[in-house]
């Protein structure tokens, strides 16, 4: 490998992409043993089949939370994330559908509401991105999906969800570190990104006489499907390079982030930020 290369070359030819193709395969496992710090809480997570999700979903379950997770059409990878959850001694609920859709998303909640009897934690993550070099190449087609799973997606879920989350409950939107930095082939993805700063602050504030904490995380280059089913070869060779670390982050060094937000270490924090982004600097 060259000193830029950190990946090896590799492509996936559709969207969200498949953890079972990659090379490497991701890092989910979590790093330490599990402290009860989510012991009897529900979980639901969306794109929790692979990638940041997944490593969500176990690390969770270690900590003591039963998850239900969303995900698109990625099957094979959903159940090996199902058996990963239930090595870890708890329930794992998996559903399939697309977050664009409010009905489903109301049906999502209602399932998982149904097969564990509440819902405690929401972890918004389920996204998409389709990088054009040109901003005249983005077709309203695109433009309009793109919103509709990264930040319609996240309205409907959480619109779902709130007749069922009590004081103490944990909101968790997934966000990015091109919210704060921009990405010029990225212009649509990046939009929504910035949109769900605004929506995770703003909602934080709504919520907070309810006693609902709302935060968010913004990684930076995680190696995740939608690496690989997003860029070419060359791009996937070189991701991550670029930052201070010198290198893509695992999901597992991202996973922490949303432990921490979720339970009650994070009790006196609501509209915040976390950024396991490899040391990429960025603005509040």
């Amino acid at each position: 490998m060259s000193s830029q290369q950190t990946l090896p070359p590799q492509t996936q030819d559709k969207q969200p992409g498949r953890e079972t193709e990659m090379n490497p395969r991701p890092d989910y496992e979590p790093r330490y043993p599990g402290s009860g710090r989510l012991k009897d809480k529900v979980a639901l997570i969306t794109g929790g089949d692979s990638g940041i999700g997944r490593a969500v979903a176990v690390l969770f379950a270690r900590e003591g939370a039963d998850v239900a997770i969303v995900y698109l059409n990625e099957g094979e990878d959903a159940q090996e994330t199902k058996t990963l959850v239930e090595r870890e001694g708890r329930q794992c609920l998996t559903i399939a559908g697309d977050v664009c859709e409010p009905g489903f998303c109301q049906a999502a909640v209602e399932q998982t509401v149904k097969q564990f009897g509440k819902l405690d934690i929401l972890i918004n993550n389920a996204a998409e991105q389709h990088p054009q070099k040109m901003l005249q190449d983005i077709s309203p087609e695109q433009l309009d999906r793109t919103f509709r799973t990264n930040i319609f997606g996240y309205f409907y879920m959480t619109q779902a969800a709130m007749p069922h989350l009590q004081k103490g409950a944990a909101i968790i939107n997934t966000t990015s570190v091109t919210a704060y930095r921009g990405s010029p082939e990225l212009l649509d993805y990046s939009a929504t990104k910035g949109a769900i700063l605004a929506f995770t602050r703003s909602l934080a504030k709504k919520l907070a006489e309810q006693g609902i904490r709302v935060n968010g995380v913004a990684p930076g280059p995680i190696w995740t499907p939608l690496i690989p089913s997003t860029f070419t070869e060359e791009k996937v060779a070189k991701f991550g390079a670029d930052t201070p670390l010198k290198r893509p982050g695992q999901p597992n060094e991202v996973a922490p982030c949303y432990l921490f937000l979720a339970c009650e270490d994070a009790s006196y924090i609501t509209g915040s930020v976390l950024h396991p982004n490899g040391g990429e600097p960025t603005e509040s």
